[in-house]
């Protein structure tokens, strides 16, 4: 885990130097909401709005190496620019351009992983909407350990608000039910 903070620290370095909007969401962000895990990636949402990309792409892809040779028209195409950094960690980087990604840029703060380790991760709420919209075995676990964790401060109207279009669009109403659950402090059944 030593080798993926010092990893994050510099992608972090990188960012802040560009004075790009970023915050680290996935594995990062469990660490610091919901029950710690082992990750061995790096999970970054970088605000690119829609048209710009190549140019964030061109950046990073001058300083982390591609996790494959088609890496740039894979990240117009699907959005996320997969990279690997200098201890073969992966880096995800998501091309965020929708208004609640800014918006959960905008909300994300610092937290201190380690002494000189403080990195930007989203909130716990936009965490947990992340994590539900995706919906996955491992993502559901997470988001129940955001409500176990924080149940009784999150701000739970918030995430109906941002959660239910996105589960519209998606057309998958489950991912509502699923909320509701953890809501009311009951555990999904995995």
């Amino acid at each position: 885990m030593i080798d993926l903070l010092e990893d994050a620290v510099l992608l972090q370095s990188f960012c802040e130097a560009q004075a790009w909007s970023y915050c680290f969401i996935g594995g990062i962000a469990v660490q610091r909401w919901s029950e710690p895990r082992i990750t061995r990636d790096l999970d970054l949402s970088l605000f690119v709005g829609f048209g710009n990309e190549e140019h964030f792409i061109d950046s990073l892809l001058q300083s982390f190496a591609p996790r494959r040779p088609d890496a740039k028209a894979f990240a117009l195409r699907h959005r996320v620019l997969l990279l690997e950094s200098s201890q073969k960690n992966g880096i995800d980087i998501s091309m965020s351009a929708l208004p609640f990604e800014q918006s959960a840029i905008s909300r994300s703060t610092w937290f201190e992983f380690a002494p000189n380790v403080t990195l930007r991760t989203c909130s716990a709420e936009d965490l947990m909407i992340m994590k539900l919209f995706a919906s996955r075995p491992l993502d559901i676990r997470d988001a129940e350990g955001i409500a176990i964790r924080h149940g009784h401060i999150l701000d739970w109207a918030y995430i109906e608000t941002n959660l239910a279009p996105l589960a519209e669009a998606k057309e998958a109403p489950e991912i509502m039910s699923l909320f509701a659950t953890l809501r009311s402090g009951q555990h999904p059944k995995h």
